[in-house]
C-alpha cells in the first residue's frame, strides 16, 4: 500500500474507534462517564474557589489538593468532552494535530498526578510523624519549588512523545483503536519499525510510575506505623479512616495505570475492549474521587463549603 501523506501528516485526519467490542453500548457507557465528569468539575472547582478565599486553608496538604485539582480539571477536560462526542454523536475524527495535543496532555498531566500524589503522601507523613516541624518543613516556597519540579518532570519527558509521532510516515489503517489519543495506538499505525519509540514511551512510564509509588507506598507506611503508636484508640481509627481512603484513590490510580501500561507489554491476550475501558478508568475515577476524598471529608473544606451555601456548621 503507498503511503499516506507521508509528507505532511499534520493534514491528515485519524478515526476514534472508542471501545472495540463493545460500540452499541457507547451512549450508555456515556452516562456514567458523564456524570463522573460533572462531579469532577464541580468537585475541583469548588475545591479551588474555597480554599482561594479562605485564607486558613492555605496550609500545605490543601495547596497541594489544589496542584492536584487543577491536575485532575485538565486531566479530565482534555478527554472526556471529546470521548462523549464519540459515544453520543459519533464524532470519530480527529485531526493529526489535535491527536497529538490530547496526547501530550494526557500523558504528562498524568505524570504529574502521580507527583502530585507523592507530594501529598510526603505532606501527610512530615504532619504526622513530625507535626511541630510541618510548617518550617513544607513553607510555602519549597511547596512551590516542589510543584514545579512536577510540572517541569511531566512536560519534560513526555514532550518527545508527539515529536516522534510527527516525525513517523503513516501508511497504514487511519483508525486509532481507543476513545481517545493513546501513544502507543498512534504509534501502532506507522508504516516503519517504532519498537525503539515504544520502548521509550514504556520505559518512561514505567520508571516515573514505579518511583512514585513505591515512594507513595513508603510514606504511607510509616504513617501507619506511628498512627498504630497514637496513645488514644479514637484518634487512631480517625487516622485510619482518613488514611484508608487516601490509600484507596491512590491504589484505584497506580493499579489501573499499572495494568494499561504493562497490557502493552505483556497482555497480548488481554481483549481490547478490556484494556480499553480499564485505561479509560485512571483519567476518570481519580479526578471523580479526589474531590469526595480530599474534599468532602476534610472537615475544614466541608465547613466552609457550608458556610458559602449558607448553612449553620455547629
Amino acid at each position: 500500500m503507498p503511503p499516506v501523506n507521508m509528507s505532511r501528516p499534520s493534514s491528515m485526519t485519524f478515526l476514534l474507534l472508542g471501545i472495540p467490542g463493545l460500540e452499541h453500548l457507547h451512549v450508555w457507557i456515556g452516562i456514567p462517564f458523564c456524570s463522573m465528569y460533572v462531579v469532577a468539575v464541580v468537585g475541583n472547582v469548588t475545591i479551588l474557589a474555597v480554599v482561594r478565599a479562605e485564607r486558613s486553608l492555605h496550609e500545605p496538604m490543601f495547596l497541594f489538593l489544589c496542584m492536584l485539582s487543577i491536575t485532575d480539571l485538565v486531566l479530565s477536560t482534555s478527554t472526556l468532552p471529546r470521548m462523549l462526542c464519540l459515544f453520543w454523536f459519533g464524532a470519530r475524527d480527529i485531526a493529526f494535530d489535535a491527536c497529538l495535543t490530547q496526547m501530550f496532555f494526557i500523558h504528562s498531566f498524568t505524570t504529574m498526578e502521580s507527583g502530585f500524589f507523592l507530594a501529598m503522601a510526603i505532606d501527610r507523613y512530615v504532619a504526622i510523624c513530625d507535626p511541630l516541624h510541618h510548617t518550617t518543613i513544607l513553607t510555602h516556597s519549597r511547596i512551590i519549588v516542589i510543584g514545579i519540579i512536577v510540572v517541569i518532570r511531566g512536560v519534560a519527558f513526555f514532550t518527545p512523545h508527539p515529536i516522534l509521532l510527527k516525525q513517523l510516515p503513516y501508511c497504514r489503517s487511519r483508525i486509532i483503536a481507543h476513545t481517545y489519543c493513546e501513544f502507543m495506538a498512534v504509534a501502532k499505525l506507522a508504516c516503519m519499525d517504532t519498537g525503539s519509540t515504544k520502548r521509550y514511551s514504556l520505559s518512561m512510564a514505567s520508571i516515573i510510575g514505579a518511583s512514585d509509588a513505591i515512594l507513595t507506598a513508603v510514606s504511607y507506611a510509616f504513617i501507619l506505623r506511628s498512627v498504630f503508636r497514637l496513645p488514644s484508640r479514637e484518634a487512631s481509627f480517625k487516622a485510619l479512616g482518613t488514611c484508608g481512603s487516601h490509600v484507596c484513590v491512590i491504589l484505584v490510580f497506580y493499579s489501573t495505570a499499572g495494568f494499561s501500561i504493562f497490557t502493552h507489554r505483556f497482555g497480548k491476550n488481554v481483549p481490547a475492549h478490556i484494556h480499553i475501558f480499564i485505561a479509560n478508568m485512571y483519567l476518570l475515577v481519580p479526578p471523580f474521587l479526589n474531590p469526595i476524598v480530599y474534599g468532602v471529608r476534610t472537615k475544614k473544606i466541608r465547613e466552609n463549603v457550608f458556610r458559602a451555601l449558607g448553612f449553620k456548621v455547629a
